[in-house]
């Protein structure tokens, strides 16, 4: 554990709470330079990120995992990021043998079959290749908001992630939906036109779904699946609630 970088937490929070999005990554991008990056899945939280980093030039890498099933909608608002902002983000893609492994033994379509197999392809195609992206990284800004899960209310918008050893920040987590769409309204940010679709928590094609009206957010992912407690691996600490 690096209890030297975990010690920053209360200070962080304590410099961050009365900030907007882009001044707390500013304040965070300045101590931590060249240490700080940013995941995106392209989804309406994360084109807000995205915005916010990218319209004030501050210094934060930003990458993206593909994972090869993403929805065609993603990639579109993926080139009109790079195109809007003049932009190059960064992706990480499965580990090659691993994946050729898993399809030739299991088939294309095994996540259907068996939660351990889905938590398989996800470790594939996702878990590995974050860890890939946050080597040598000491902060970690998400999109994670309460809203979409309950496990997520108690979150504190910087906390310590274990698993990879860094830490993380959460710029939007208690942001309501309609908060987060007057952002994007307001600053013509490009968005997942499937978010018009009633597609909340959008990750690959097989495995999302728009939600109908009165279903949880999360109950578009893997909806074949009975446990309430649905995950990808992407947010160990934080229980069913991985993008």
């Amino acid at each position: 554990m690096d209890n030297k970088l975990q010690s920053y937490i209360p200070s962080l929070l304590d410099q961050i709470k009365s900030l907007n999005p882009a001044e707390a990554i500013q304040v965070l991008a300045d101590q931590f330079p060249g240490k700080i990056t940013f995941s995106t899945s392209f989804s309406i939280e994360d084109q807000l990120i995205a915005d916010a980093i990218l319209s004030n030039a501050i210094p934060v890498s930003i990458f993206t995992l593909d994972t090869g099933r993403l929805f065609a909608e993603t990639y579109s608002v993926w080139s009109l990021t790079n195109e809007k902002y003049d932009a190059r983000i960064e992706a990480y893609y499965p580990n090659h043998e691993s994946l050729q492994q898993y399809v030739g033994n299991r088939g294309p379509n095994a996540f259907y079959e068996s939660v351990d197999n889905r938590k398989d392809c996800c470790h594939i195609r996702k878990v590995e290749p974050l860890k890939r992206a946050l080597k040598g990284n000491q902060i970690w800004i998400t999109g994670l908001r309460s809203e979409h899960s309950g496990d997520r209310k108690n979150l504190e918008s910087v906390e310590w992630d274990e698993g990879n050893q860094l830490i993380k920040f959460h710029p939007i987590l208690h942001w309501t939906t309609e908060e987060v769409r007057a952002y994007i309204n307001k600053h013509n940010v490009p968005y997942n036109s499937l978010h018009d679709r009633g597609f909340v928590s959008i990750g690959c094609a097989p495995c999302t779904r728009a939600i109908k009206p009165g279903e949880d957010f999360r109950a578009g992912r893997w909806w074949w699946e009975d446990s309430s407690k649905k995950e990808c691996g992407l947010h160990e600490n934080v229980k069913s609630a991985s993008e």
